[in-house]
């Protein structure tokens, strides 16, 4: 699958939801900076993926920039708000609470 959504991209073929998958894919690997750099495409493609938000503010984590997951999930909240999808928004501010402990 990897394979497939990098062959899309390099076609000009590519959406927020592979580059998820490949966000998704990476951190699952380990490879929290991969992770960040497909995440933050996903965004900028479609920027009220609230998934992504979550997603990118993990990678952030993982990657030992808490003030990135920090700021990453206060926006991704918000917009996640506006949208109407509250779960994602419930998600991300519990994942801010317990940043701040």
């Amino acid at each position: 699958m990897r394979e497939a959504l990098l062959k899309q991209i390099e076609a000009g073929q590519e959406n927020a939801l592979g580059r998820f998958t490949l966000g998704r894919m990476a951190l699952a690997d380990g490879d929290a900076e991969t992770a960040i750099t497909h995440l933050k495409r996903a965004i900028a493609l479609d920027g009220s993926y609230s998934a992504a938000f979550a997603l990118l503010g993990k990678a952030h984590q993982q990657a030992g920039d808490t003030a990135a997951a920090v700021k990453t999930y206060t926006d991704g909240a918000e917009i996640a708000e506006k949208k109407g999808d509250l779960q994602a928004a419930k998600q991300m501010r519990v994942f801010l609470k317990k940043l701040s402990r």
